[in-house]
């Protein structure tokens, strides 16, 4: 489990392999301290199992459906992603609790900025946008954020220096893709209502 409290960023520094993906990932700006292989780590919001432990230098491996189903499978050597490591008993839940199992890629379709802030309006797939709600939860790349408004085509959302100071969020550009993950107890009410109603139909 994960909070969407990033801890900070990482490089990829390696992509290696055909089906099965080789990703390295730099993590001199976040702790390793206690990281053994075995252990879950968010991956720009990607639950993902470390496979080798070199230094800061931590790998992992990436299965053809999560490269296909996330943004992973677009990312190059020199990429930076959000990286948070699993919650521990005791652990501050300074967000919202997330698995890391991405349920679809969204689209920035518009980017408005200033000084202090950043607005992004995601275009998301039907199947998604279902589940988001204004002032809602949602996990965009890892980082839990709150829902600004929805209409039809999409959410926006209406971010803070501290955010993009410590995610990869503020260098997102139009066009980019993110992974999103919907809040669970959303996901669990909506999809309850929706079989009740079908019963009664």
């Amino acid at each position: 489990m994960f909070t969407g409290i990033v801890a900070g960023t990482g490089r990829i520094t390696e992509l290696e392999g055909n089906d099965v993906i080789r990703i390295v990932i730099d993590f001199a700006m976040v702790s390793t301290e206690g990281l053994v292989e075995g252990a879950s780590v968010s991956v720009d919001g990607v639950c993902l199992t470390v496979v080798d432990i070199d230094e800061q230098y931590i790998s992992f491996d990436a299965i053809p459906e999560t490269l296909s189903l996330t943004t992973l499978g677009e990312k190059i050597v020199g990429n930076w992603v959000n990286l948070e490591r699993a919650l521990k008993m005791g652990d501050e839940l300074g967000g919202h609790l997330l698995s890391g199992h991405i349920m679809g890629v969204g689209e920035i379709i518009e980017r408005s900025s200033g000084e202090d802030y950043l607005d992004l309006l995601i275009d998301c797939p039907d199947d998604i946008l279902k589940f988001v709600q204004q002032k809602g939860y949602i996990a965009i790349d890892g980082i839990s954020l709150t829902i600004g408004e929805v209409d039809d085509g999409g959410f926006a959302l209406h971010l803070i220096p501290e955010t993009m100071k410590l995610t990869t969020i503020g260098g997102k550009q139009l066009g980019e893709h993110v992974n999103i993950e919907v809040d669970s107890m959303t996901q669990t009410i909506v999809s309850t209502v929706e079989r009740v109603l079908e019963g009664r139909i």
